[in-house]
């Protein structure tokens, strides 16, 4: 989140203080709205909430420069040196992985994980006050379709299959959730050797 890495649109894919650094080049000081959402999906993984705000936001507004559709890249120039990012020449628009990125910041900020085979849904949002309440319907779940709705980050769930529960907050590591199921000692060994939360 230094002012070398976060150009106040997203984090760069190289720091401003580089020796190779270009804000023009294609990887060495540009900003990708994908590898941005991936930053984003980890850093609340491992509780740095302001920092994912932060960046999630800073995408979202640069996309209302672009006709609400982020581009493959822009370039990485600072906030502070142009009020608007500045287009890469020759980026997708619209690019799959781009295309992406909004879902996958929302879904991130909701902390949405879901374990059908152990039955559980969780969500514990940290959306920022700026982004409103959220209305999602007809979302696919475990063969069913449920609706979501997060007013001051408290979520509610209609439509849950018959197995799901809905719990409020985060899922426990997968190798807790093994071993409250009861399974064999290798399948925990198994799991838990595996890193991250699965």
């Amino acid at each position: 989140m230094s002012p070398e890495m976060f150009s106040g649109w997203g984090i760069r894919t190289l720091a401003s203080d580089m020796g190779a650094y270009n804000p023009a080049s294609y990887h060495n000081g540009s900003v990708w709205p994908h590898d941005n959402a991936v930053i984003v999906a980890g850093l609340l993984r491992y509780g740095f909430v302001e920092q994912a705000q932060r960046i999630a936001t800073a995408l979202l507004e640069a996309a209302d420069y672009s006709g609400g559709r982020l581009p493959e890249l822009f370039c990485g120039f600072s906030r502070e040196q142009f009020a608007e990012p500045v287009p890469y020449p020759t980026a997708c628009s619209p690019q799959a992985w781009a295309a992406t990125t909004p879902l996958q910041l929302v879904t991130s900020l909701m902390r949405y994980d879901t374990h059908v085979s152990r039955g559980g849904f969780w969500m514990d949002p940290v959306l920022p006050e700026s982004y409103g309440d959220l209305h999602i319907s007809n979302a696919p779940m475990a063969g069913g379709r449920i609706t979501i709705d997060i007013a001051n980050s408290v979520p509610s769930v209609q439509g849950l299959p018959d197995g799901m529960v809905f719990h409020q907050g985060q899922r426990p590591w997968l190798a807790e959730l093994v071993e409250q199921a009861g399974l064999g000692s290798q399948a925990q060994f198994d799991i838990s050797n595996t890193p991250g939360k699965a």
